[in-house]
């Protein structure tokens, strides 16, 4: 029985480095329980250098191995990547290009299709052309007056705007505009995080998020999990990660009735085979008052911390995450 050399990549040096090192975590505590895989674990810094835990660097060469300063080391070949870095480099598609290019197989979504996930404005042309209803907005591709006065408008029209960075993951460059003075600030701070901005219409719903995998040659999509934040405010990166965090999870949604989670389930299996997703997502709703299910964003590699949801929701519908991640490999290396 073949062991193979798998190196599990975090960090990467933007916003979510150090949650990706949490993640990174989970997946070493797999991983421990599978015999079959030798782990290397390097954190890419923003430097753009790989380091292992002992603080040395290597570099990961297009021959799909590791070079060790210390020029006495043997060269480690690499069988395989687990790229657990949220947000930039990794949800953005950028280290998915790469490792096509050296043909070194990897754990996760595409490189398409986690750039197209990663882009707000991309995303949602997307769930629309898949028939799947989202959130009213706006695009907007550079902060002048006449941008503004066009979310001014909608701010008339709908009464209340979220203005968010096109490519940032985890909330990051996020912001309410709860006042229509607010607004041009709010836009212009908004481009310091993207070159393109998206404005949505301000929705009041429950957070409902559906994990969806492969497993066992079949896709799944679980039951719809649920986030409730603290009055008046909004899932921020703080809320999501922050030990004094107010927001409440349900691994499953209560008082949702069973039309409503299965158009959810189809929903969201409709997203992960329309866009070509892999292995793993998280794929996150909105419920408003009156039922109307939007679909709100996917992530092609969710949180795996303590406090994640995609765990908790794959371990609630019955299954191991060791034997997940097994299989995922497996069937790349030895086309099970």
């Amino acid at each position: 029985m073949n062991k193979y050399n798998l190196v599990l990549l975090c960090g990467g040096g933007g916003s979510e480095h150090d949650i990706s090192l949490l993640s990174a975590k989970y997946f070493e505590s797999c991983l421990a329980t599978l015999p079959r895989f030798n782990t290397l674990r390097l954190e890419l810094t923003a430097e753009g250098q790989y380091r292992t835990r002992e603080g040395e660097i290597v570099e990961l060469t297009n021959r799909r191995e590791i070079r060790f300063a210390d020029e006495a080391k043997a060269p480690w070949p690499v069988d395989y990547v687990i790229p657990c870095i949220h947000g930039y480099p990794g949800e953005t598609g950028d280290i998915q290009s790469w490792f096509n290019l050296i043909r070194l197989p990897y754990f996760g979504c595409g490189s398409e299709a986690s750039s197209n996930c990663f882009n707000k404005i991309t995303a949602k042309m997307w769930f629309s052309a898949l028939g799947i209803p989202n959130t009213p907005y706006l695009y907007l591709d550079e902060p002048s007056d006449d941008a503004i006065a066009r979310v001014e408008a909608a701010f008339d029209e709908w009464g209340s705007v979220f203005i968010k960075a096109a490519s940032q993951g985890s909330s990051v460059g996020c912001f309410p505009a709860h006042r229509r003075e607010d607004i041009p600030g709010l836009v212009r701070k908004a481009f310091e995080y993207a070159p393109f901005v998206v404005v949505e219409k301000t929705i009041k719903p429950r957070e409902l998020e559906v994990a969806v995998y492969e497993y066992q040659g079949e896709i799944v999509a679980t039951r719809p999990g649920e986030i409730v934040c603290a009055a008046n405010t909004f899932y921020s990166f703080e809320e999501k990660y922050d030990t004094k965090s107010q927001a409440v999870t349900h691994v499953e949604a209560p008082n949702v009735d069973e039309d409503t989670v299965a158009a959810i389930r189809d929903y969201a299996l409709r997203a992960f085979k329309g866009m070509k997703l892999r292995h793993l997502s998280r794929i996150d709703f909105f419920l408003t008052e009156d039922n109307q299910i939007l679909l709100n964003e996917i992530n092609t590699f969710p949180g795996l911390t303590q406090i994640s949801m995609f765990p908790k929701m794959l371990a609630h519908h019955g299954h191991d995450f060791a034997t997940f991640l097994e299989q995922a490999i497996l069937a790349e290396l030895e086309g099970r």
